[in-house]
């Protein structure tokens, strides 16, 4: 094989390793797989829901509205389709996030209400689904903080020279990235007062 065909495969090697693809790829699947845990966390949260409703009926049965409001939260954040999709379509991320902020805020509310109630505080089993709600309330932050983290490194290397000539060849674009409009108040877990004891 002579000296120039050596040559011009070695510039395509290295102009082939130094396009970006592989990077793009990976970063791509990460991003992914980063949602997908978003995705788990939401779930757990969304699980978690029946039984809380459940216990603080048996003691509050009366504070219908509320409970109705977190049961129809919980419907709406489900009939969202949160597959890898969604994550191509600014409008439906949006939507997706509307629903999970309106979920926490009905939470929220819910937890307000448990205040007025010491006996349903004193449940061991209520106990034990406030303890899983605010643990899975931190998990949500932490796989949400890693989605968007994932999503800057996507976006960066699709829009970065040379990787961007790559990525419009092969159809990539800047994926929308996760934000909530009061992001530090939905990332805390709620707030519960005990008794005059404060927030715990």
């Amino acid at each position: 094989m002579p000296i120039r065909n050596l040559l011009f495969l070695a510039v395509v090697a290295l102009l082939l390793n130094g396009c970006g693809y592989n990077e793009i790829q990976v970063n791509d699947e990460r991003t992914k797989s980063a949602w997908s845990e978003v995705i788990n966390q939401y779930k757990r949260r969304a699980d978690l829901i029946p039984n809380l409703v459940k216990t603080v009926e048996g003691y509050a049965a009366h504070e219908r509205e509320v409970l109705t409001e977190v049961t129809e939260a919980r419907a709406r954040v489900g009939s969202v389709q949160a597959g890898p999709e969604l994550l191509q379509d600014p409008q439906a991320l949006a939507s997706f996030q509307s629903a999970q902020g309106q979920l926490s805020s009905a939470l929220s509310r819910l937890l307000v209400v448990v205040e007025r109630y010491p006996e349903l505080k004193a449940d061991a089993s209520f106990r034990d689904l406030q303890a899983q709600l605010e643990g899975t309330e931190n998990r949500i932050a932490v796989a949400r903080n890693r989605y968007i983290q994932s999503v800057e490194n996507f976006n960066v290397s699709v829009r970065t020279f040379p990787n961007n000539l790559l990525a419009m060849v092969l159809g990539y674009d800047p994926k929308p990235n996760f934000t909530v409009d009061d992001e530090a108040r939905i990332s805390a877990p709620p707030s519960v007062e005990f008794g005059g004891q404060g927030a715990r």
